[in-house]
């Protein structure tokens, strides 16, 4: 997911604990939870393409 963000153009701005705050240059925003080891929710993966949709439009 964090790859298919940054291929989107999404910037990773760090965050607090196991998060991580996404901008996109569009004004597009997400946030991820979870260490980068872990397995994606579905939710999460639904947010991520709803993201990405939304930033390109």
């Amino acid at each position: 997911m964090i790859r298919d963000l940054a291929r989107a153009g999404f910037v990773d701005r760090g965050g607090k604990g196991s998060h991580r705050n996404f901008k996109h240059p569009s004004g597009a925003r997400i946030t991820i939870s979870g260490g980068l080891g872990d397995d994606a929710k579905r939710y999460q993966e639904r947010d991520v393409d709803t993201a990405i949709k939304e930033a390109s439009q």
